[in-house]
C-alpha cells in the first residue's frame, strides 16, 4: 500500500468504502487539491485524481500521485479510464468532483462535449447517473457572463451540485476545502433525515453582571457542533444556535447566535414550529443578575443576586408536541445510577423522547474535551453507555433516535 494512504479514516469514516474522482482544472486554485484529495482521505475515501493539459502547468502529476497514492489520469489510453471510473461497471467511483471547475469544462458539460480526457469522463460521469459536484474557480468577469451562468444553471437543472464560489478581490475564488469535503461526505452519508429540519443548541450562554462582566460556564459548544454536523451529514436542514462556543463552527452549517439564556430561548421558539428534531446540547446559564449599566467600580463592594431563568427544556412539547425532543443533563461527580435517575426525572418533566446524560467531574470528559462518556436514556428507563469521540456520540444520538 502506498504510504500516502496511511491518513485514509483518521478523522472519521464518513466515506469509508467510497472512492471519488477528483477532477482538476487548469486554474490557480489547483494548489489547493491536493489538500482537499487528503481531507477526503482523512474521513475515509480513496481518491482518484484527473488533471486536464492546463493543470499541469500549475502543479506536477507526481504530487496528486504522492497525495492520493494512486496513479492520476492525463490522457485515455486502451484501458478505458473513462469508462473504468464513471461506466456502469462495477468498481466505478460513487461520485466526482471537479474542483477547481474553469468555465470551459463547465461549458463542455452542459454542451456534451468531451474533446479531452476530462471533458470525456464528465460526459461519462453525467450519462451513468453518477453525482458531480462542480466547485468553481475564476475572474469574476468570467462568472458574470451570462452564457456561463446559463451553462451553470442547466447543470443545476440536470443534478449537478455547485459550491458556490466566494466573491473576492475580483475574482471568484474557490469555496473552501471544508464546504467542498462537508458536501461530498452529505451525499455519500446515510440519508435517514433527508428532508427533515434539525435545530441544535450548543455552548453557553452569558449573563451580563454590567457593560463588562458576566457570568457563565465552561461549556465549549463541541457536543452541539458535532451533532449539528452530523445531522447535516445525514440530509437534515440544520440550523445551530450557539452561545459562546470554543470550537470552529463548519461554514456549511447554518447559525443564529444567542448572548443569553433568553435570546436562546426566543431563538429557539422562533425556529421551534418547523423543526422536526430539537436537540439541546447547550449550557444555557440557570441563573441571571440584575443588569447594571455601565462598568462596575473594581473598587467598589459587589453583592450579586441571582434570579432564576427560564428552562428551554419545559416549553418545547407546550409547543409543538410532535417534535422530537433530545435533552442533555450534566451533573459532577455522581455515581452512574443517581446520574441516571436525575436524568429520567428530567425527561419525564419535559416528555423528552430521549436524554443524554454525563458527568462532567470525569478528567478528560466533557466540558472543553474531544471525548465525553454519557448514558444515552430513553422514556422506558432501557440506557446505553457510550464512551468516545464526540463525533462518534454524535452518531449514536441519531442512531440511538431514529432506531
Amino acid at each position: 500500500m502506498h504510504s500516502s494512504k496511511n491518513i485514509i479514516g483518521s478523522r472519521g469514516k464518513e466515506l469509508e468504502g467510497k472512492k471519488v474522482a477528483l477532477c482538476i482544472c487548469g486554474s490557480v486554485a489547483a494548489v489547493k487539491s491536493p489538500e482537499l484529495a487528503r481531507e477526503l482521505m482523512r474521513h475515509g475515501a480513496e481518491v482518484m485524481p484527473v488533471m486536464s493539459h492546463a493543470a499541469k502547468d500549475m502543479i506536477r502529476p507526481d504530487l496528486m500521485h504522492w497525495a492520493t497514492g494512486n496513479p492520476v489520469i492525463t490522457t485515455l489510453t486502451g484501458d478505458v479510464e473513462h469508462l473504468m471510473l464513471c461506466g456502469r461497471e462495477k468498481g466505478t467511483v460513487d461520485l466526482v468532483i471537479v474542483a477547481p471547475a474553469t468555465a470551459s469544462t463547465i461549458g463542455k458539460l452542459a454542451s456534451g462535449i468531451d474533446d479531452t480526457p476530462m471533458a470525456t469522463i464528465l460526459t461519462t460521469a453525467l450519462g451513468s447517473g453518477i453525482p458531480i459536484i462542480v466547485a468553481p474557480a475564476m475572474h469574476l468577469s468570467i462568472s458574470d457572463n451570462p452564457i456561463v451562468r446559463e451553462n451553470i444553471r442547466r447543470l443545476k437543472t440536470l443534478g449537478v451540485e455547485f459550491v458556490e464560489p466566494v466573491a473576492s478581490e475580483g475574482k471568484a475564488k474557490m469555496a473552501s476545502i471544508e464546504e467542498i469535503a462537508g458536501l461530498v461526505m452529505r451525499m455519500l452519508y446515510k440519508k435517514d433525515l433527508e428532508g427533515m429540519k434539525v435545530l441544535v443548541t450548543a455552548g453557553a450562554t452569558r449573563e451580563h453582571i454590567d457593560d463588562i462582566r458576566f457570568i457563565s460556564n465552561p461549556s465549549s459548544g463541541k457536543m452541539g457542533i458535532e451533532i449539528a454536523r452530523e445531522a447535516y451529514l445525514r440530509g437534515a436542514d440544520t440550523l445551530l444556535v450557539c452561545g459562546h462556543v470554543d470550537a470552529e463552527v463548519p461554514h456549511y452549517i447554518r447559525r443564529v447566535y444567542a448572548e443569553s439564556t433568553e435570546e436562546m430561548m426566543r431563538a429557539v421558539m422562533a425556529n421551534l414550529r418547523r423543526s422536526n428534531i430539537v436537540v439541546l446540547a447547550a449550557a444555557p446559564s440557570d441563573f441571571a443578575p440584575a443588569r447594571r449599566s455601565g462598568k462596575i467600580s473594581s473598587r467598589a463592594m459587589l453583592r450579586l443576586t441571582l434570579h432564576p431563568l427560564p428552562k428551554i427544556s419545559d416549553n418545547i412539547k407546550k409547543v409543538k408536541k410532535s417534535v422530537k425532543l433530545v435533552l442533555f443533563k450534566a451533573e459532577s461527580r455522581v455515581g452512574e445510577q443517581k446520574l441516571k435517575k436525575i436524568a429520567l426525572q428530567k425527561l419525564k418533566k419535559s416528555r423528552a423522547d430521549m436524554i443524554v446524560a454525563n458527568d462532567v467531574g470525569k478528567k478528560g470528559m466533557g466540558f472543553g474535551s474531544e471525548y465525553n462518556e454519557v448514558l444515552v436514556i430513553k422514556p422506558d428507563g432501557s440506557a446505553r453507555k457510550i464512551k468516545g469521540k464526540k463525533s462518534e456520540i454524535a452518531k449514536c444520538i441519531f442512531d440511538s433516535l431514529l432506531s
